[in-house]
């Protein structure tokens, strides 16, 4: 019996260790996303800041084609892309809850940035 034991034993760690090595050798090819740092830093302004009312402004010394305002959940709360290019615009926010968001804004030559706002409500 223990003979039949470690006969098994040998067959199977063997094919344990073979499959293993099999899975394990899988190379998956994913497309590299490449971050470049603003080499040049970016005039920005949003303001008021906290934003107490349902919209703000965003101020910017280069050409802004997209707007977007996200929850920190990952939520697009809102989304504008601009035909023309725009160096300032108003977002409009419909019934916004108090809490952090995150405003990523694109621009012409293909760079974007994010920054944090703070919404609260309004007394």
């Amino acid at each position: 019996m223990k003979h039949i034991l470690l006969l098994i034993s040998l067959l199977l760690i063997p094919i344990c260790l073979y499959s293993q090595k099999d899975t394990a050798s899988v190379v998956r090819n994913y497309p590299q996303k490449t971050f470049a740092r603003e080499t040049s830093p970016s005039n920005i302004s949003i303001y008021p800041v906290p934003v107490r009312e349902n919209s703000f402004t965003i101020k910017a010394d280069r050409d802004m084609t997209s707007v977007k305002v996200t929850n920190m959940i990952g939520q697009d709360i809102f989304r504008a892309q601009y035909s023309n290019q725009l160096s300032v615009t108003k977002v409009l926010l419909k019934k916004p809850t108090r809490g952090m968001y995150l405003v990523t804004i694109a621009f012409a030559d293909g760079t974007r940035l994010v920054r944090k706002i703070m919404i609260e409500n309004p007394e």
